[in-house]
């Protein structure tokens, strides 16, 4: 993968162990205002889901759903993992894998360091990793995140993805995940 550079940082493949303890170090926290609601009624063979923006009585700080395992594991089977640095400064991180059927892609972190977050430096990781896609004939990509995570939501909308469905219980803090997907 060559290198992107796009306002002063560049987008480039993890390289050693030494990039992903400084991708351990960032900020994985975020703030939220907002949340999604889930709303689930059953009625004999007729079931319905319902999400709803939810504005929060004061802000939230939610942590980030995976621990270091997560993140040490995911560079050791990596299919493709990206950062955004600027000189030796690691800002944020993409990770992406590829299904069995070799036609879909899966991002399951996308981070952004705090101090660094507002800067297009998602948006940065993001298009790399959709171009790393294609480059490889993937034909879909799913994003996932947290019902908490308006910030992420609206991140995946702006970018042209769509929801596409949910897992409750999906993370190890039992939190449910939302998925939003865009053919490429």
């Amino acid at each position: 993968m060559s290198t992107h550079k796009r306002n002063q940082f560049v987008v480039r493949e993890l390289r050693d162990a030494s990039d992903l303890t400084s991708c351990l170090a960032l900020e994985h926290a975020y703030a939220t205002d907002y949340v999604w609601q889930v709303d689930m009624r059953e009625d004999g063979d007729d079931m319905q889901v319902r999400f709803r923006t939810v504005r929060l009585p004061r802000t939230m700080q939610v942590a980030y759903p995976r621990d270091e395992q997560h993140l040490v594991r995911s560079w050791e089977q990596r299919d493709c993992f990206l950062v955004a640095a600027m000189d030796d400064v690691v800002l944020g991180y993409v990770h992406l894998r590829v299904d069995s059927s070799h036609t879909k892609g899966w991002i399951q972190d996308l981070v952004v360091g705090q101090p660094f977050r507002r800067r297009k430096i998602g948006s940065a990781l993001l298009e790399q990793a959709e171009r790393w896609a294609r480059l490889r004939s993937l034909v879909h990509l799913t994003l996932e995140m947290q019902t908490k995570n308006h910030p992420a939501i609206c991140f995946a909308r702006k970018h042209g993805f769509s929801f596409c469905g949910f897992n409750d219980r999906y993370y190890i803090n039992r939190d449910i995940a939302l998925f939003f997907g865009k053919n490429l």
